[in-house]
């Protein structure tokens, strides 16, 4: 599928989220789109993978949509795809955004599994960009100093290096089901950063919601699949 956008602004800050462990970008930036002022400029599916749709409250939820709030100029790519086996493509994809919108920095939200038994939730930051460490180190949070990063986001930072400003936020989560307190927290980091002024205090409760609304996304897509690979099976036998 060609990417094709309805508007295209100039010079945004691109946040990403796509589904990792603990569903952080995915809770975080569905939260985002609900609370800021937000229009739909496009959206995208990968031909790679199965062909499923979800439909939630009667209304049919893009795979990959792609956001613009204006009074912020910021562009958000939401996902509720798996991208297992098209992460290179999907990194593209979101290279590919920013090269036609010439943002300014694009900003990943993510999870990483947690070392410790410790139930409070750590976000931790990456740059590719000296200049904003001093901005995110007066938050109080610390760099990634050891940690496996896996999709699509360690796919964007081989891809993205030094070409444009990148920011990867990662919160701390010890499953890989819909983590909202550590969706909560990057909503928190991310709010301080950018100063989007979100109320992100009531994301926790609301963010429940989320994870019944993506578990059972989850779950139709995972029938789905069960049911296209019991058709493959019928026709080869």
């Amino acid at each position: 599928m060609k990417l094709s956008l309805k508007k295209k602004p100039k010079n945004p800050i691109l946040i990403e989220g796509f589904p990792g462990f603990g569903l952080i970008g995915t809770i975080a930036t569905e939260y985002l789109i609900e609370h800021l002022d937000c229009e739909l400029i496009g959206r995208y599916w990968f031909e790679d993978l199965p062909a499923t749709i979800a439909i939630h409250e009667g209304k049919m939820v893009n795979p990959v949509g792609i956001f613009y709030n204006k009074k912020n100029n910021i562009v958000i790519i939401h996902s509720i795809a798996g991208a297992t086996g098209v992460e290179w493509k999907a990194a593209d994809f979101v290279f590919d955004i920013a090269k036609t919108l010439d943002v300014k920095e694009i900003i990943s939200l993510e999870g990483v599994g947690s070392t410790t038994l410790n139930e409070d939730t750590n976000v931790f930051y990456h740059i590719n960009k000296e200049q904003k460490r001093n901005k995110i180190e007066k938050m109080e949070i610390k760099p990634l100093k050891e940690g496996i990063i896996m999709g699509i986001t360690s796919a964007l930072m081989v891809i993205i290096r030094e070409k444009i400003p990148m920011t990867c936020f990662f919160a701390e989560t010890h499953t890989s089901l819909p983590d909202s307190k550590a969706a909560a927290k990057v909503i928190e980091v991310l709010d301080k950063y950018l100063g989007l002024n979100v109320d992100y205090k009531p994301l926790l409760k609301q963010a429940e919601k989320f994870e019944d609304k993506l578990r059972k996304l989850m779950e139709q897509g995972a029938t789905a699949k069960k049911q296209q690979d019991r058709k493959s099976l019928s026709y080869v036998g």
